[in-house]
């Protein structure tokens, strides 16, 4: 019998920069056939269509594109029995092909209910769980944007140990946390020494014993300490506590959802960038991705929001078959389709 397929979990809060750290290991791939599972929180596969567009080569130079299934009808956590056994199903028939597996989970997801389906006999016997990865964006933590003030949260800490947390959201990140391998911290670059040193102490008491935190810029981190960790994590779940484990279900705040904005209309960057800051400013966004049709512009922009921060880059020329059209996705709590229009001038 063939050797069980190691299976990598990405898992990580919305814009942390999962999906940067698999495009520069699908391009660094040292020979590697490597397949990739995404799953979106969102109807408009943009971190699938960004994976697609990064063009890889094999050991003897020949182009070819990675192997991508995309999971767009919610958070993987939740829609396991649906659609993630026949896609691992499909994926085990060609196990000969394959050397190793990344799944890239929403960042509103659970990494233990997916972790939990590698237990299933349907896949036991044709993959494992290698390791799970959690990237963490330092600025935002930093700023308070995922768990408050450090500062405060820490005081609060050494008073009472068993301080109850204000919002889901700080749960969820801290049960990714609690899950991980080994956590990636991104966004370095944007906050000072002293933020980082704060961040990094944090994490060590959200982590198990041994877990490393590496800074990682771009996504550019060798696969040797990213792949190979051998945990078999699927059989020892129970050493990695979490605030959901004795939840029967795990639902989603049900206030927290996405907007889908289609448009052939073309924007100026600056102008666009400008209505968004407001948008942000007067609705609970937490995330925006997607890509821009810019005027007289051959490339495509790809715009990517976390809280206020917003980023341009411009991935690749628009193809002769395809729309130019913006596609963005907006990810918050209570978010109106006619408030991110009216942003928008739509």
């Amino acid at each position: 019998m063939a050797a069980k397929i190691p299976v990598t979990v990405i898992t990580g809060f919305l814009g942390s920069g999962k999906t940067t750290l698999i495009r520069e290991q699908l391009q660094n791939n040292q020979g590697r056939r490597i397949a990739v599972l995404v799953n979106e929180f969102g109807e408009i596969g943009i971190d699938g269509d960004l994976l697609r567009s990064c063009r890889v080569c094999d050991e003897d130079g020949t182009e070819v594109t990675p192997n991508i299934v995309e999971l767009t009808n919610g958070c993987l956590c939740c829609t396991v029995q649906e659609e993630f056994l026949p896609t691992m199903q499909e994926l085990l028939k060609r196990r000969d092909r394959i050397d190793c597996i990344l799944i890239e989970t929403s960042g509103l997801a659970l990494p233990k209910p997916l972790i939990q389906a590698f237990r299933w006999q349907e896949i036991r016997n044709g993959a494992t769980v290698d390791g799970v990865i959690a990237v963490v964006d330092c600025e935002a933590v930093a700023s308070g944007k995922l768990v408050g003030d450090l500062d405060v949260l820490n005081a609060q800490r050494q008073e009472d140990p068993n301080l109850d947390h204000e919002t889901p959201i700080e749960e969820l990140f801290e049960d990714q946390l609690a899950c991980a391998d080994l956590v990636l911290l991104t966004k370095t670059d944007l906050v000072d020494v002293e933020a980082q040193n704060k961040v990094h102490s944090w994490l060590k008491q959200e982590l198990r014993d041994g877990v490393k935190v590496i800074a990682c810029d771009e996504g550019k981190i060798s696969s040797e300490i990213l792949l190979g960790f051998n945990e078999a994590v699927e059989d020892n779940l129970d050493s990695r506590p979490s605030h959901h484990d004795h939840e029967e279900e795990h639902e989603h705040d049900d206030d927290i959802n996405s907007i889908n904005i289609v448009t052939d209309r073309a924007f100026e960057p600056t102008q666009l960038l400008t209505s968004l800051k407001q948008a942000i400013a007067d609705q609970e966004i937490y995330r925006i991705k997607g890509f821009v049709n810019v005027p007289n512009k051959p490339m495509r922009m790809v715009l990517q929001g976390v809280g206020d921060r917003l980023e341009t880059s411009y991935d690749r020329l628009w193809s002769s078959d395809e729309p130019r059209q913006t596609r963005l996705v907006f990810i918050g709590q209570g978010l109106e389709r006619s408030q991110i229009e009216a942003a928008l001038s739509l």
